[in-house]
């Protein structure tokens, strides 16, 4: 099967990999090969033959400039790959993306997910939880000096290279259609997984409750966890990170 995949960062280049390895005819793209999906630069020539188009591209900012990035992107995207005769369309997107109105990122991937469930190929959505590689971020962004201030927003942590093997083998089958979700095999409040992570690197930090500090400060609920029917993974985040 030929599969282009648009972006070669974290997930992108695992998806490539898996694919490639189980024998497909894989080209991978982004703007480091001449394709920019914001202006739709080369996009035509990096899909060309493709049966079936992987989207892993992310915006460059959280804020409500990425609203522009994914209604730009996205647009670029379905054309060429309507106009390549694509039959298969995958993007990746985040659990709960839809409940959280008050961040302006999830806001535009839930735009994201509107224009490609609207839009002329056949698609999948695999929605995932938060990356096990994305919380010490989450941590950096809330530290002042050897203070980490962080909500007890319940999180689901997942293995980035679980979730590349889920989009493969998504990327691989029928269109879904619809959506799957995907998570981690463990819920934790944001804060205790803060201390887990300071308590296991030993950087000294302290992690202190704060429900109005950081990305997470607008979420309401467990919303960002999964419910009945989504896939599990297997890698803990303890294991994840003595495994590092």
């Amino acid at each position: 099967m030929k599969i282009t995949v648009l972006g070669t960062g974290l997930i992108g280049a695992q998806v490539a990999r898996d694919l490639t390895a189980a024998g497909h005819d894989v080209a991978a793209h982004s703007r480091s090969t001449g394709v920019d999906l914001l202006t739709g630069a080369g996009l035509d020539d990096a899909v060309h033959g493709a049966e079936v188009v992987v989207d892993v591209t992310n915006s460059p900012t959280f804020d409500d400039a990425s609203l522009e990035f994914f209604r730009s992107s996205v647009t670029h995207l379905l054309a060429a790959a309507a106009k390549a005769g694509a039959s298969h369309v995958v993007a990746l997107s985040i659990v709960g993306v839809d409940q959280v109105p008050d961040l302006p990122y999830y806001r535009a991937k839930t735009l994201q997910e509107d224009l490609i469930k609207a839009g002329p190929v056949p698609y999948s959505i695999v929605r995932a939880t938060q990356f096990h590689e994305f919380v010490p971020t989450v941590l950096d962004l809330t530290t002042d000096g050897d203070v980490v201030r962080l909500p007890a927003t319940p999180i689901q942590p997942i293995a980035a290279a679980e979730v590349a093997a889920a989009v493969a083998e998504v990327a691989t089958g029928a269109p879904l259609r619809g959506t799957r979700d995907l998570g981690g095999p463990e819920v934790f409040a944001l804060d205790e997984l803060g201390r887990i992570t300071v308590a296991a690197t030993g950087d000294g930090r302290t992690v202190v409750t704060d429900d109005t500090a950081g990305l997470f400060a607008p979420v309401k609920g467990d919303v960002l966890t999964t419910g009945e029917g989504a896939h599990l993974a297997t890698t803990r985040y303890r294991d994840w990170l003595r495994s590092r």
